[in-house]
């Protein structure tokens, strides 16, 4: 390579324009996209590419520079590998799957929760019933129609 090819390459490889650049050829380089995706979409990790990553990352253990470059090309951080490890040591199978996010339901406080709900309910259409009941004896005794005890079961005497 000559001294200005080098210098047209970057420790990354990557290629930079040289100065006196073609200004036709910068033009036909495409604008990346500036649309900002409204949220991240969180990744999901199956139990099976876990355990993959952590055969591949004991496999890059004897040389130098292969575990980098695995997280690197896997996207991945060096947490996720402390965080799956402690899991397979734990024997956690099933904690290697992905974990619903968020409170954890408790069957039975829901349904101690519903049952209270319902006794609640209940309890304020009792109360409704013992004040209509109430307006109903006052106005019976406005009115003047006492029904006795031993009539109540019997009719008004009109036919029906």
């Amino acid at each position: 390579m000559t001294q200005k090819q080098t210098n047209l390459h970057s420790h990354n490889g990557a290629t930079a324009a040289p100065a006196t650049a073609n200004p036709e050829r910068l033009r036909a380089v495409p604008a990346s996209d500036p649309e900002v995706v409204p949220k991240a979409q969180r990744r999901i990790f199956t139990a099976s590419y876990k355990l993959w990553v952590l055969e591949e990352a004991d496999k890059c253990r004897e040389q130098p520079g292969r575990l980098g470059a695995l997280l690197r090309r896997e996207g991945l951080y060096s947490s996720h590998l402390s965080k799956w490890r402690q899991q397979r040591a734990a024997g956690q199978l099933a904690g290697l799957e992905p974990q619903k996010r968020g409170r954890k339901t408790d069957e039975a406080a829901a349904e101690i929760s519903q049952l209270r709900q319902d006794k609640a309910r209940l309890e304020q259409q009792l109360a409704q019933a013992e004040l209509i009941i109430e307006a109903q004896k006052k106005l019976s005794e406005l009115l003047g129609l006492m029904v006795a005890p031993a009539q109540a079961g019997v009719s008004s005497g009109r036919p029906s």
